[in-house]
């Protein structure tokens, strides 16, 4: 049983020693632990940090690609490289290592496919009201999508067996987070979470400015998983309003010409002009959802049959001589990392 421990990074490098530091060197269970960097587009020494410090992989973007594409890229190397079991936590240090173990023991024993890692939303010493609110709110809209119970929705301290990782499709280019919890739910993977600790906060997230700046792109994601999963009711709901309003316009047409005393009695022009272009939004809004739900069909048939292709092939170990891969001359070189110190690097450039 192999277990990879992926850690997306971009300008780790001060804080990379203390994640390593942290990871567990032993999970019942598990035979071999695998550490692997993505290193995206760092311009501080990330990559060279981690190989000094002896992580067993360490995959170099050709650019700052964001972290979806690094979630993305993570994933399929610890595919290629014979995973198991994929645990997936970030290069700021914010999570503790020392919940790896709990966090994948529902993969373990197979009970779950994906596990999310979830904070104490309400005691978070680091987060303001507004901040707990939002994090709140949104977790409950994608628990109502995803039909799933995570509490704590944008948590990228998560766990996946290698059904999981097989499966899902990251589309967006933001975050993985969302996303993956709607597909999984759609999917019919089994999703599980646990409580864990978090560590005082290193920096400022690089991946939003602003509390309205992460609203912005978490909505755009919400929204484009949800036209991508379920389009006919989106767009049923859009025709079905539309259609409301045309009904009302007419009833208002109608009340004039039936009920209204002779003298008031004349064509309501704006009120036609109304219910003709919700008619047509109607109609619009109707045919879009039948074509989308098309399509849908399609996407689900295009991603099962790319399951199953990616599932009988066996893992290639031919990917540790990519280019953009860096393998270790000695794996589980990290384990020795200890307060700080660890021999000096024997490092490969390929």
């Amino acid at each position: 049983m192999k277990l990879f421990i992926q850690i997306p990074c971009y300008n780790e490098r001060d804080t990379l020693p203390a994640v390593l530091a942290d990871l567990p060197r032993e999970i019942d269970g598990v035979d071999e632990i695998y550490t692997l960097v993505v290193d995206d587009g760092s311009t501080d020494g990330t990559a060279e940090k981690a190989r000094e410090l002896g992580v067993d992989f360490v995959l170099q973007n050709p650019g700052n690609l964001g972290l979806a594409q690094s979630f993305v890229r993570g994933m399929e190397s610890c595919l290629n490289l014979g995973a198991d079991i994929i645990v997936h936590t970030d290069g700021d240090n914010q999570y503790q290592g020392a919940d790896i173990p709990r966090l994948a023991a529902p993969v373990l024993q197979g009970e779950a496919d994906m596990v999310v890692g979830c904070r104490d939303i309400s005691g978070h010493p680091e987060f303001s009201r507004t901040k707990k609110l939002l994090q709140k709110l949104g977790s409950a809209v994608v628990r109502r999508l995803s039909g799933t119970g995570v509490p704590d929705a944008t948590s990228g301290f998560r766990a996946f067996s290698r059904r999981a990782a097989l499966r899902l499709c990251v589309m967006n280019m933001f975050s993985h987070t969302l996303e993956t919890l709607i597909q999984a739910g759609e999917c019919g993977l089994r999703v599980a979470w646990v409580p864990v600790g978090t560590n005082p906060k290193t920096r400022p997230s690089r991946l939003f400015s602003s509390n309205f700046q992460f609203i912005k792109n978490q909505l755009m994601v919400l929204f484009s998983s949800y036209l991508f999963y379920r389009p006919k009711r989106f767009f049923g709901l859009l025709s079905a309003g539309s259609g409301l309003v045309a009904l009302a316009g007419s009833a208002r047409i109608a009340y004039y010409l039936a009920f209204a005393p002779p003298d008031m009695i004349k064509f309501k022009t704006g009120t036609g002009l109304l219910v003709l272009f919700a008619l047509i939004l109607c109609v619009l809004f109707a045919v879009s959802g039948l074509f989308a739900s098309v399509f849908t069909g399609h996407r689900f048939l295009l991603e099962d049959i790319r399951f199953r292709v990616r599932a009988a092939q066996p893992p290639s170990a031919s990917l540790v001589d990519n280019r953009d891969l860096y393998a270790a001359p000695e794996f589980f070189r990290w384990k020795e990392l200890s307060a700080g110190h660890i021999p000096p690097a024997r490092v490969s450039h390929g």
